[in-house]
């Protein structure tokens, strides 16, 4: 379990499929109300509360985005509550445990290289399970391919992430934060690309 702070306000938590089978959740059971459940949330408060000093009180808004054979992004938002007003307080202080919980799925496989000799080799080794070659993008010094797993049976799925994790390591970075944030490096069919010419 990975997590790092976005904002004063806002987390963002990668949960591995291993780290939900070690407490024997299987990546369904994230759309129901089940205690295992609760018992994860609880422990990755606690976590986030220690690592990071994300006090997890108040009115929580949290999303969960699944992505195919990598895991789980749950991104957490603390509102803010007003304590100025008295009159809102008993009312605001009903809301404390309140959660907003939005489920989401993604047929993209993102894995990040911190060498672009690592990306190459990985490029190199998955081509020819691939029919599309993704996007490859630069973001803080790493370079990340971003993969479409629709039409991928789910054989190949696991070879292309078993190559890809090999070479470089899961990333929960999400197509809109890439967009707005990376520099788009090579826009279609990458990992062809690379291939060609290097």
């Amino acid at each position: 379990m990975k997590m790092e702070r976005l904002s004063q306000d806002k987390i963002r938590i990668f949960l591995t499929f291993d780290d939900l089978t070690e407490r024997g959740i299987h990546k369904d059971d994230m759309w129901r109300e089940i205690p295992k459940v609760h018992e994860l949330f609880s422990e990755m408060m606690d976590q986030a509360y220690t690592e990071l000093g994300f006090d997890a009180t108040g009115p929580l808004a949290v999303e969960v985005l699944t992505m195919p054979a990598q895991g789980m992004v749950v991104i957490v938002t603390r509102s803010k509550m007003d304590f100025n007003h008295a009159d809102d307080l008993d009312e605001e202080l009903e809301e404390v445990y309140e959660l907003e919980v939005t489920m989401d799925e993604t047929d993209e496989i993102t894995y990040a290289f911190h060498d672009f000799e690592e990306l190459l080799r990985a490029a190199k080794t998955v081509n020819p399970l691939l029919v599309d070659g993704g996007t490859l993008y630069s973001y803080k010094n790493q370079w990340i391919l971003k993969l479409g797993a629709e039409g991928m049976d789910e054989k190949r799925l696991h070879a292309v992430v078993a190559v890809l994790s090999e070479f470089g390591e899961a990333t929960s970075l999400t197509a809109a934060v890439l967009e707005e944030y990376g520099k788009l490096i090579i826009e279609s069919d990458a990992v062809k690309v690379l291939c060609d010419k290097f």
